[in-house]
Order: structure tokens, then C-alpha cells, then sequence
């Protein structure tokens, strides 16, 4: 039968096993919850999907527009003049002869 030295020498040799799974589980908890591969990592990457999924979808928008503009400037109709013009005057700034251009500038 072992003697209460041994026990105590047992013991204290578990208590110290026990304390050091302890800090393993403790220091593996925080990495998985507050690293950049843990869950801190993870609702950062979501919060990022989602404002680039909204920047996509901007974007299809736009290209709706554009390829909509295009579809009625290829059409060759009146309708496709009228586009081009109203295109130049608004992104060009172009006047028509005997028009007067008058440019209010905003005092704020």
C-alpha cells in the first residue's frame, strides 16, 4: 500500500497536469474566438462579404444602364440621336447653334 508521501506526490502531480490543460484550454479558447482564423476573424470577413456583394450588385445596376444606353444608340432610330445629344449636352456640355449657355455657379 503506498505510503501519504507517494499520494501527495501523485497528487501533486495531477493538480499540475490539471493547471496546465487548464492554460491549454484557456489560451486554444481565446485564439478561437478573438484571432483573425477565429470567430472575430469570421464576422469581420461576413461584415466584408456583404459590402462587397452591395457593390456588386451597384455595379450589375450600372451595367444595366450602360448596356440599355447602348441598345438604343445601336438601334440607329431618332431615339438614338436623341440619346447621343442628350448625352453630349449633359457630359459635354454642347449647345446647339443660336442657344445661349448660361452656368450658375453654386455659392455655399
Amino acid at each position: 500500500m503506498p505510503d501519504n508521501q507517494d499520494r501527495r506526490e501523485t497528487f501533486a502531480g495531477m493538480r499540475a497536469l490539471i493547471v496546465m490543460l487548464m492554460l491549454l484550454t484557456a489560451v486554444l479558447q481565446h485564439k478561437a474566438w478573438f484571432s483573425e482564423v477565429g470567430h472575430a476573424g469570421a464576422v469581420r470577413l461576413r461584415a466584408q462579404l456583404a459590402e462587397e456583394a452591395h457593390r456588386a450588385d451597384q455595379l450589375a445596376e450600372r451595367n444595366r444602364r450602360l448596356t440599355a444606353e447602348v441598345l438604343v444608340l445601336k438601334s440607329g432610330a431618332d431615339d438614338g440621336y436623341a440619346a447621343v445629344e442628350a448625352r453630349a449636352r449633359s457630359d459635354l456640355g454642347m449647345v446647339r447653334k443660336g442657344e445661349t449657355f448660361y452656368l450658375v455657379a453654386d455659392h455655399r
